[in-house]
């Protein structure tokens, strides 16, 4: 099972440990690097996602993490990770 993020994904945690360093720098890096692992856990249970409720495809999922959600596409020994993003927000419908 391989990972692979794509560029939204990985655009999405520099933005996110950037606003966390305005605040509490010696967290930013602890806190995404919290959330690279959680995404390490799928390679041996991609299915543990629930299904993104706002596209109902049971290929596309996501991870809740504290406050944040980790959408991926888990598709033939892959996953792709789509996109990481505040859990209060709806998913675009373009994926």
């Amino acid at each position: 099972m391989k990972i692979i993020w794509t560029r939204e994904a990985l655009e999405n945690i520099i933005e996110i440990e950037e606003y966390i360093y305005q605040d509490n720098p010696s967290k930013a890096t602890e806190f995404t690097d919290f959330l690279i692992d959680k995404c390490e856990y799928l390679i041996n249970n991609p299915e543990i996602g629930r299904i993104v409720p706002e596209l109902s495809d049971p290929r596309i999922r996501e991870l809740i993490v504290k406050n944040y959600r980790i959408v991926y596409r888990y598709i033939d020994e892959k996953i792709q990770i789509l996109t990481v993003f505040e859990g209060h927000r709806l998913l675009p419908l373009d994926y």
